[in-house]
């Protein structure tokens, strides 16, 4: 079954989605994107079936095509202050903001969305699976806060991000373990196993 364009067809829609919402370390990083009619790309999918490579292939061809795009970081010390939810719905409001051309209806990949600026929307559960602005959207996210972990990797060589992106990995939690935290760790969430407690 191939992604639909559209929830909505009489009406100009983003679709949103974020990435990183279940790492230890790093950014929420959230996307919005409004396709035209026409977009096809055979490459499109949910962008945790795609491998890293497809998702770069991805990314130029969605930034050159797209009708409009955003995309927004929300860090650490933020989403310790509001958590993880709000940090993300967060990001998504942010990216939507950034988009050149307002929508009329906006998809939201997940179930927890909040209304923006009283726009409609539609939360959709994989919908990263189902439609292709929001798959398009989960491609931006993705590949922009890995590009960033990357970043910070060479900073703290130490914690294995450029691989694991800062998702829970044994690798990470090792890391965490044994050279503690750094400014980049959510001090919000649970980085270690109850056994393994760090005096924080």
């Amino acid at each position: 079954m191939g992604l639909k364009h559209y929830f909505l067809n009489n009406a100009v829609e983003a679709g949103t989605d974020e990435a990183g919402r279940g790492c230890l370390a790093g950014p929420v990083v959230a996307a919005a994107v409004i396709l035209p009619n026409d977009f096809e790309h055979p490459l499109l999918n949910d962008s945790k079936q795609l491998t890293e490579k497809q998702r770069e292939q991805l990314r130029p061809f969605i930034e050159k095509n797209a009708l409009a795009y955003g995309v927004s970081f929300i860090f650490e010390d933020k989403i310790d202050e509001i958590n993880i939810l709000q940090a993300s719905i967060l990001a998504m409001h942010k990216s939507i903001e950034k988009l050149s051309i307002i929508p009329e209806h906006i998809i939201v990949d997940g179930n927890k969305f909040k209304t923006y600026k009283n726009i409609p929307h539609t939360t959709i559960v994989k919908g990263d699976a189902k439609f292709m602005s929001i798959a398009a959207a989960s491609v931006l996210a993705k590949t922009y806060r890995d590009e960033f972990m990357q970043k910070i990797d060479i900073e703290y060589p130490n914690y294995f991000w450029k691989k694991n992106k800062g998702y829970p990995t044994q690798q990470h939690r090792d890391a965490i373990q044994q050279f503690g935290i750094t400014k980049y760790h959510r001090k919000s969430f649970k980085l270690l196993p109850e056994q393994l407690k760090l005096d924080l």
